[in-house]
């Protein structure tokens, strides 16, 4: 697809794929739309109303002109993410089998849609212990994976958390511990949420923070592990565990860490999405947007 480089031009200069969630209203096919309009080179989607259980299977339509729109669009990079209802890791037995079922359906609209990846949160132990919370994880992962069909390949990506409340993920050693628990580990990667890994504790602002935490994030993961970024500010403070998104430039990260992440060659061509607030007229996707193309070639350091 043509790049929006914005302010860069040089071919040399490393290029991410930068792009934003974008709405589906009226149709799956119209984020591509949505997309192309904002000058985004990289697309999360959510594929059904993530408030809700109840969703309908892809139609040979929707999945007709998904493809069509994706083909005209360039084929940039897609991720859908998963509902907000999911919680793999409850004690709950009624709504355990609601979130492997919701998951084995969502992991089949992928499929049918073609599309490679689905973030999804781990899930909340919900006073029951780290421990059983991440076992808990594994084991429902690898049952929605069954249920979805032994043809399905879609890759699982599992988000980094803010750490509010019993929630998990919000360390490097708990999304490990889920990986090393599975029976998947290779249908298994890690979609890093800025936002949510500064307000966990991990620092990317300063040059030796950066270096550190990427450091550490491959000691225990794997560089290659992480397939999809989120790009978002945060208006919380490091280690404050407030989910709180803000604008690239406008909160506590601030535009050094995200320059840092722009120009770093191990990421080259990931596809990274704003999540951050916007209107319809996607005014604020392109301007973050020209904001972080902006960094891009000035180094970082």
């Amino acid at each position: 697809m043509e790049r929006f480089y914005g302010a860069v031009e040089r071919e040399d200069v490393i290029m991410p794929l930068l792009g934003a969630h974008m709405s589906v209203g009226g149709g799956l096919h119209l984020a591509f739309k949505r997309l192309v309009e904002a000058g985004g080179e990289s697309l999360q989607i959510f594929t059904r109303n993530q408030r809700q259980w109840k969703a309908s299977p892809i139609s040979s339509q929707e999945a007709f002109l998904f493809s069509r729109a994706w083909e005209e669009a360039g084929r940039p990079p897609v991720a859908s993410h998963g509902s907000y209802l999911v919680n793999l890791a409850s004690p709950k037995k009624e709504l355990v089998e609601k979130s492997v079922a919701a998951l084995a359906d969502e992991l089949v609209r992928c499929s049918a849609l073609r599309i490679p990846y689905l973030v999804i949160h781990p899930g909340a132990h919900v006073g029951q212990g780290v421990k059983k919370g991440l076992a808990r994880v594994a084991v429902n992962l690898d049952l929605a994976m069954e249920r979805a069909g032994q043809e399905n390949r879609v890759m699982v990506l599992l988000e980094t958390t803010a750490g509010q409340g019993t929630t998990l993920g919000s360390t490097f050693e708990e999304l490990a511990e889920i990986i090393s628990l599975s029976r998947n580990p290779e249908r298994l990667g890690v979609c890093y949420d800025t936002c949510h890994s500064f307000v966990a504790g991990y620092d990317i602002g300063t040059p030796e923070s950066y270096g550190q935490t990427w450091e550490t994030f491959d000691r225990i993961l794997g560089l290659d592990r992480v397939r999809f970024f989120h790009l978002n500010d945060s208006l919380g403070g490091l280690g404050g565990r407030k989910d709180r998104h803000s604008h690239i430039g406008a909160g506590q990260i601030g535009l050094a860490g995200f320059s840092l992440l722009m120009n770093d060659p191990r990421f080259a061509e990931h596809p990274m999405t704003l999540e951050t607030p916007k209107g319809e007229d996607l005014a604020e996707d392109i301007e973050n947007l020209r904001v972080l193309r902006s960094l891009i070639g000035m180094g970082g350091g």
